[in-house]
């Protein structure tokens, strides 16, 4: 059996995945050469995935929801105007409510009943005939009204043609659902990543069963006990301390860390759950299980691939569904609105200075993943600093003309707009920092132990920190700890309204900003 070791409990572990990563345009993860074949292990997945575009199969749910929510409007609405006399929008109430009253159970039902979680095992067929049993309710629930409401001019052939042709178009959508879903599977883009801490009994049970069902990635073991630790536990390599893993170039891609540690050695899981907390990967503790069926099921809850239930309350899934909703809409309006600006201030860089119109840099995204973000260029290029070593300053002699003025309007963001719309970003959330910026000369994500935790949502144009003064440079450690204090903050509170709250004050709050440093 498993319990959680933070507030997360197992249950929620739900595997994410899409497309390869190449075709995404990220950095695909390489192990270190040399050693690289021990490295590797028996569970190396096919396709590497960072945890946002693992992340984006979870929201594909919501999305078939919104493909189905489309398809029945439209042929209910057709319905309805073919079975009217005259406009639509003219008709009786009796003539429309039963078409009404039919997409709204059909619709109601294919959500409350789990028809798009697509869990792992389940048939092609019996998740078909799920579909035709929910229509032929929507189609009850029609015929329901049409009786009650007028029964002897009800237009029978209309709900029959609506029942037909909502099956039809739900049949193919999910059956076209079904297949992508398979596909990522077959993949192993549904197939969750996880590393072990803890190279123990516990550890090589795990490891064992896993390799006999293959629905889980177990990618590395990291053991903070190396002289005694094995180089490797059947087959999976020994990486390294828990002190390791808080650096390794792995953690972008781990879904899940899990302590496979005795849990009555109460002050390690402390000790390991206090300082695996600076990452933004959630923890669970694995409990031994009493017997291969206990280690099955406690696979089984690690390992079940459902794509997320979209039922019940807002959740983590629902609420990152509506905020990439709101990026693709807000991000591709503002693009084409923005255009003629951003063609004017790169007609002005390039009369100005020398040197390309865009300046790009690796920056930390969601969950460590390395993002090349892009802004316009307000230095000169050859004094160009891509690690952010050595933070901008009042009168700082490496920015051009244009350069200041576009800094002092936030204009030089412009383009990562662009990496709002491929999903590297967010309109609002943390702003990514330079890999490596250093404060003083101190690297700025040591200055902070929750440092981490603001990289677990996607950075940002803009964000709560940004409106609170707390915007460019970070001089010193207070300035980082700020910071920090006020991106999680946003983390924890984040919602669809505070975005647009923020996006609204955001030009004027900035704009009145003559203290920060640009």
């Amino acid at each position: 059996m498993t319990e959680a070791a933070s507030p997360v409990t197992l249950a929620d572990a739900l595997p994410t995945g899409t497309a390869n990563a190449r075709a995404r345009g990220t950095r695909p993860f390489t192990v270190e050469e040399g050693d690289a074949s021990r490295r590797r292990g028996p569970f190396r997945p096919e396709v590497w995935l960072n945890a946002r575009q693992r992340h984006a199969s979870r929201l594909a749910a919501h999305y078939f929801r919104a493909f189905d929510v489309l398809a029945v409007l439209a042929i209910t609405l057709l319905t309805a105007w073919a079975a009217a006399p005259g406009p639509l929008a003219q008709a009786e109430l009796w003539r429309i409510a039963p078409f009404a009253a039919g997409a709204a159970t059909t619709l109601g039902l294919m959500r409350s009943t789990g028809r798009y979680r697509f869990a792992r095992g389940q048939g092609g067929a019996a998740h078909l005939v799920s579909v035709a049993a929910i229509v032929a309710t929507g189609a009850g629930a029609a015929f329901a009204f049409a009786v009650l409401l007028n029964g002897r001019e009800a237009q029978w052939s209309a709900y029959a043609a609506w029942t037909a042709l909502v099956f039809a178009a739900l049949a193919a959508l999910h059956a076209a659902w079904g297949r992508l879903v398979d596909r990522w599977r077959a993949t192993g883009a549904l197939t969750p990543n996880i590393v072990l801490v803890g190279a123990t009994r516990h550890a090589e049970n795990l490891i064992r069963e896993a390799l006999k069902r293959r629905d889980l990635n177990v990618l590395g073991i990291f053991d903070d006990r190396s002289t005694r630790a094995p180089r490797t536990l059947s087959g999976v390599p020994v990486l390294g301390t828990a002190d390791d893993l808080l650096a390794h170039r792995m953690t972008p891609y781990v879904d899940r860390i899990v302590l496979a540690i005795d849990p009555k050695a109460e002050a390690r899981v402390r000790d390991l759950t206090a300082r695996l907390r600076a990452l933004p990967n959630e923890v669970t503790l694995l409990v031994e299980p009493d017997g291969p069926q206990e280690t099955s099921l406690a696979l089984d809850r690690i390992a079940a691939a459902p794509l997320a239930d979209i039922q019940g309350p807002v959740d983590a899934d629902r609420r990152a569904f509506n905020k990439r909703l709101q990026d693709l809409v807000l991000g591709l309006a503002a693009l084409v609105a923005l255009a003629p600006l951003m063609a004017l201030i790169a007609l002005a860089i390039r009369l100005d200075s020398p040197g390309p119109l865009l300046f790009r840099q690796r920056r930390h995204g969601f969950n460590h993943e390395e993002i090349v973000v892009w802004k316009f260029r307000s230095m000169r290029h050859e004094a160009a600093d891509a690690t952010a070593s050595r933070q901008v300053t009042h009168d700082d002699d490496r920015i051009t003309r244009i350069g200041r003025f576009i800094r002092k309007t936030s204009l030089d963001e412009l383009p990562q707009l662009i990496n709002v719309i491929r999903g590297e970003m967010s309109l609002v959330g943390p702003r990514p920092h330079a890999i490596g910026m250093k404060t003083g000369h101190v690297e700025s994500a040591r200055l902070v132990a929750e440092y981490a935790h603001r990289h677990r949502i996607k950075p940002g144009m803009t964000g709560w920190a940004a409106i609170h003064g707390s915007r460019g440079p970070l001089h010193t450690a207070q300035d980082v700890r700020r910071r920090v204090q006020l991106d999680i903050e946003y983390v924890e509170r984040q919602s669809l309204w505070m975005d647009l709250w923020i996006m609204a004050v955001t030009v004027p709050v900035l704009l009145g900003d003559r203290a920060a440093v640009r």
